[in-house]
């Protein structure tokens, strides 16, 4: 489980269920930190088209911090309803527009304020960004053939995350999109990704649309191929299950104007997912989780009427 940081608040109590601790608040940085944190987050909120008659306010007054720990990139995943801006605080960390830049508070990615998109951060989406007129192999080289890397240095390191992601380097080089499953063209979008060595990896429900083996094997390899390369993640889903079995730690959003409600800290997975959703622990979390979050909702709701 992970150790809070000494640079984050520390709940005076916390709560254990299964294999997780919930906090008592959602950490916030107190003091200037020994190291920068990965990513902080100081009273934003996002409206988009505001003093409009469609004015629309996503998240309102999001405060969290992710410690950078030593050699240890966190995996932080975001649950929370449709509509209550999980995507908005992943393209806020993104630099990407609209998103980009909040209305109101500050986003800072390792101390910095987020200005835009950098190659400190890479991101993968739910629907299939691959180029559809670029092979496997071009497509994974992309990133590297922008960066001016020689082609036989490119093409080499493509080949390399080919065979990471679990695709066969020989049969599925030069086959387009088009010729992928679903799978295997969100692996080909996670080698592009992880070729470019990001600190930090933003990935918005890229699994949401597979099938439920191909979701969980998706799972057992990220986990895998996170380990290995130590950055840190930030996973929007809407599966409770995913983010237990993902998670170090799983921030809980309340709905629209979404803000950061509960922090959880999660024990590892120890086994693959499909046998990890057997142990009571597991699903002793699971089910309280979804039990908070229908709390969340109806207390929404009660304040609505």
């Amino acid at each position: 489980m992970t150790t809070p940081s000494s640079t984050t608040a520390t709940p005076p109590t916390s709560q254990d269920v299964g294999i997780g601790r919930l906090l008592e608040e959602v950490q916030q940085a107190v003091s200037p930190p020994t190291r920068p944190h990965v990513v902080e987050f100081r009273n934003v909120s996002k409206t988009y088209n505001p003093g409009q008659a469609n004015s629309f306010t996503a998240i309102r007054d999001v405060n969290f911090v992710v410690a950078d720990l030593p050699n240890k990139g966190e995996f932080v995943c975001v649950l929370g309803p449709s509509g209550c801006g999980k995507s908005t605080i992943l393209r806020l960390i993104a630099g990407l527009e609209p998103q980009h830049p909040a209305t109101t508070g500050t986003v800072h990615v390792f101390g910095k304020p987020v200005e835009g998109p950098g190659a400190d951060r890479g991101m993968v989406f739910q629907d299939y960004t691959s180029f559809d007129h670029r092979s496997v192999l071009g497509n994974i080289a992309f990133g590297l053939e922008c960066q001016g890397v020689a082609r036989n240095e490119r093409n080499e390191l493509a080949r390399h995350w080919i065979e990471q992601v679990g695709l066969d380097v020989a049969k599925d080089s030069e086959k387009y999109p088009h010729e992928l499953s679903g799978g295997m063209r969100q692996r080909v979008a996670i080698a592009r990704t992880l070729i470019l060595q990001p600190r930090i990896i933003l990935m918005d429900e890229p699994f949401g649309a597979l099938d439920p083996q191909t979701r969980m094997n998706m799972q057992d390899l990220l986990i895998r191929l996170w380990r290995a390369v130590e950055a840190t993640v930030f996973f929007v889903t809407h599966s409770i299950e995913e983010a237990v079995f993902l998670g170090d730690r799983v921030y809980i959003m309340s709905t629209g104007p979404g803000r950061v409600e509960k922090e959880l800290e999660v024990e590892p997975a120890d086994r693959p997912a499909l046998e990890m959703a057997r142990v009571p622990r597991f699903q002793e979390t699971v089910y309280y989780i979804r039990d908070l979050i229908a709390q969340l909702e109806a207390q929404a709701n009660k304040h609505a009427k």
